[in-house]
């Protein structure tokens, strides 16, 4: 047992998410209020991650969502098939009018000292609908799976999301598999339907199926309900208030055998210094540190959760697989989008203190 996880050498799958799917809106720099123009990207927190391994790292991939048949749909899973991740859908029929839908998601990047600005239309939306029963998890996990993955912006959908990822937890744990979990924590989407509370009386029970565990201060805190440290952290580079609470994150959730974050401290918009810290298995890695250049913020935390996952399902060491998390969200930053375009060599160079110098 490395790490303290029980890792299957060998599986039909790597790795296999469950999450909603969605399309963000982009208009580069410009706000919506005077967008004329914007990029489409496809996202989703747990689906970015199996996306990401797929497509740099190499690994065979999979996603549980739902997908609804009409032309935003077709333009998702077109990206899904694109980056290599292999589908497993709940499929829904579009009424022509209201849904269900593809939810979306509009985000302009800001510039300088002018923040970036996130807001979401999730009407009637299909990832919301799927609920326990709807897919065959003995089945699924019978072809095989070494890690499962899941989060907290599927939980916060709804009242049937976070029972979803419980089945699907339980049904991990049945089968080998080691599971994961993301706290994503989300303000916007808890208060829809019980804020902090409601959030924690369901990822509580989900994170007592977990082996790793992502999340910072805030998200243990009130993702968790998991008391803040009496360490103040000199700033958010600082790991000392992330460190401060593994000993009652570990109390209340024995299970746990990995804790990760991103450090980031934000300059502006486009700059920031990036870092990242993990306690595995009794034993606390910290990530170099390094300037950030940020061409588009978002997908960045998904971005090191995947080089971090990477990692450790191939048997690197504890401090090489916090590198590689590290190294690989910040090169996801420099790149439009949610999903990565970075390739395992440039990842690993990074990781090894690579530089900006040209590549010839």
């Amino acid at each position: 047992m490395k790490y303290g996880l029980n890792l299957k050498p060998t599986a039909a799958l790597d790795f296999l998410a469950l999450g909603a799917l969605v399309h963000r809106l982009d208009p580069g720099i410009v706000p919506f209020r005077k967008a004329t123009e914007c990029q489409i990207h496809v996202s989703g927190g747990e689906f970015n991650c199996a996306a990401n391994l797929a497509d740099c790292f190499g690994l065979k991939t999979g996603i549980a969502t739902a997908m609804v048949d009409y032309p935003i749909g077709d333009l998702i899973a077109e990206r899904v098939r694109a980056m290599g991740v292999r589908p497993f859908y709940k499929r829904f029929q579009h009424n022509g009018v209201n849904g269900p839908n593809m939810a979306t998601v509009y985000s302009d990047r800001g510039f300088g000292m002018r923040a970036p600005v996130v807001f979401y239309n999730r009407a009637n939306e299909a990832g919301a609908l799927l609920k326990p029963g709807d897919f065959d998890w003995q089945a699924i996990f019978a072809e095989g799976v070494r890690w499962f993955h899941s989060g907290g912006i599927f939980a916060s959908l709804s009242a049937t999301t976070g029972e979803l990822i419980l089945e699907a937890m339980q049904a991990a744990k049945a089968s080998g598999a080691v599971t994961s979990f993301d706290l994503n924590y989300r303000a916007k989407l808890w208060n829809i339907w019980g804020g902090p509370e409601k959030a924690q009386s369901v990822l509580r029970r989900i994170v007592a199926n977990v082996d790793v565990l992502v999340g910072n201060e805030e998200d243990l805190q009130l993702g968790l309900g998991i008391p803040g440290p009496e360490i103040k952290a000199k700033s958010n580079l600082d790991p000392a208030a992330f460190l401060g609470m593994i000993d009652r994150v570990v109390q209340a959730f024995p299970n746990v055998r990995i804790v990760a974050t991103t450090l980031r401290e934000v300059h502006s918009t486009n700059r920031h210094t990036w870092g990242a810290v993990a306690w595995i298995n009794g034993q606390t890695h910290l990530s170099p540190t390094c300037e950030l250049d940020v061409y588009d913020r978002v997908g960045g935390g998904d971005g090191f959760a995947s080089g971090f996952f990477y990692g450790l399902l191939t048997g690197e060491p504890e401090q090489e697989a916090v590198n590689l998390g590290w190294a690989h969200g910040a090169l996801l930053t420099t790149f439009p989008g949610d999903t990565t375009m970075a390739t395992l060599e440039q990842v690993r160079a990074f990781a090894k203190g690579g530089s900006a110098r040209i590549q010839r």
